[in-house]
């Protein structure tokens, strides 16, 4: 299963701070397409039907089933450039 890093966790919340409904946001990894290996992000109110949900310390992701089994042995890590944006890597899992 997909692990978050405590900064993965901590941009996670702090962009889910303002959504409409914070209880219940996070952010969404989905697949692109049928048989595509690309996957977006995206902000989201509240998983899908389908969607695998990952919790850590307050912080969600929703995985569509293609990307839950992408990721499944990855962790996901943030950072943030000199202007304060941020990005999300995907690295595996430390053993």
């Amino acid at each position: 299963m997909l692990t978050l890093t405590a900064n993965a966790a901590q941009a996670i919340r702090d962009l889910t701070a303002s959504a409409p409904e914070p209880a219940q946001g996070g952010i969404r990894i989905s697949s692109q397409g049928e048989g595509n290996n690309s996957l977006t992000l995206s902000l989201a109110t509240a998983p899908e039907p389908a969607d695998e949900v990952v919790e850590t310390e307050g912080a969600r992701v929703y995985l569509d089933p293609v990307a839950a089994t992408v990721l499944d042995d990855k962790s996901l890590d943030a950072g943030a450039d000199a202007q304060g944006s941020v990005s999300f890597m995907v690295t595996a899992q430390a053993v």
